[in-house]
């Protein structure tokens, strides 16, 4: 691995010692906090179950940076698009993130079956994305020996391919979920075997109470996740999504006993969304950064 005097033009000391922090502790990986959209705006980021589940065409996009300047921080990318077309759904979601010199890009196809239950808009939802994951570090931001053959050789792994597999109980009022991220690693050991974030399982459950003459002037819905990390206790998340308006507007909360938390305010139109997060730092960083901020545009296009 390169030594902190490889990056003396492109990296600060400060910067080194977080990308250190930042690799080898489990709580400062991306999978401890994850997009904060996830939990309310954009549920198939994390279950392609959800693909679909609203009408038309669903575009997501979304970044992520550290509030704070620090060269190396953390930064992602995500962009997801899903369109329900009858029972079935399809969807793209690419997530990409860079941390310090280490680069990750996944892109996978999603289909999602919606199958009608009954009255309240009930419905039983399966989804199944495939996909590949590439890590690489970025040649033109490595200052370091050019005779040192550490880059080139972790560069040399091939990307695989992956997928995951949702299931969701949804109504007007209820939501269920259970994802299982990462298939592949989960019948395969040895894949991403010494990667101490990697996501486990996902399951969530919320309830909408609707409220005014039209039941939807002013809304709120709590959520509790429950979810699985590979090298760390498991997380609990449990928060609120306040809708007001018709849902014009909505103020978000989340806790995670990573000890962090996340805010959110939405604003929403027919066809677009304009949505903004803060996700205070877990605490075995709380010492060298303050959080996070997260900015996703949302639009929606052919709706019935």
């Amino acid at each position: 691995m390169y030594s902190t005097k490889f990056l003396c033009h492109k990296r600060s000391i400060a910067a080194a010692v977080f990308l250190s922090i930042a690799i080898f502790h489990p709580a400062a990986k991306a999978q401890l906090n994850p997009l904060a959209t996830q939990y309310f705006n954009n549920q198939y980021l994390f279950n392609p179950a959800m693909a679909g589940i609203n009408d038309g065409l669903n575009i997501n996009l979304s970044v992520r940076k550290q509030w704070s300047s620090i060269p190396g921080s953390p930064y992602t990318q995500a962009v997801s698009a899903d369109y329900l077309l009858n029972r079935a759904a399809f969807g793209v979601n690419i997530y990409n993130e860079q941390s310090g010199l280490l680069k990750s890009t996944r892109a996978v196809a999603t289909y999602a079956y919606h199958i009608p239950l009954g009255q309240d808009n009930q419905k039983l939802n399966f989804g199944l994305s495939a996909g590949v994951l590439s890590q690489r570090i970025p040649y033109d931001q490595v200052n370091g020996d050019p005779g040192d053959l550490s880059v080139a050789r972790y560069n040399d792994r091939k990307s695989y391919v992956d997928g995951d597999f949702g299931a969701s109980y949804t109504s007007n009022s209820w939501s269920v979920q259970a994802a299982l991220p990462n298939l592949k690693s989960v019948f395969n050991n040895d894949i991403n075997n010494g990667t101490v974030d990697r996501a486990l399982y996902f399951t969530s459950i919320s309830y909408k109470f609707g409220f005014g003459e039209t039941a939807n002037m002013f809304a709120l819905e709590p959520k509790v996740c429950f979810r699985g990390v590979k090298g760390y206790t498991n997380i609990l998340d449990a928060g609120a999504n306040l809708m007001l308006l018709d849902n014009q507007l909505s103020l978000q909360a989340m806790y995670h006993t990573s000890k962090s938390s996340t805010f959110g305010f939405g604003l929403n139109k027919n066809t677009y969304s304009i949505l903004a997060f803060y996700t205070t730092e877990t605490s075995a960083l709380n010492n060298y950064t303050n959080g996070n901020f997260e900015l996703t545009l949302r639009l929606k296009l052919f709706d019935k």
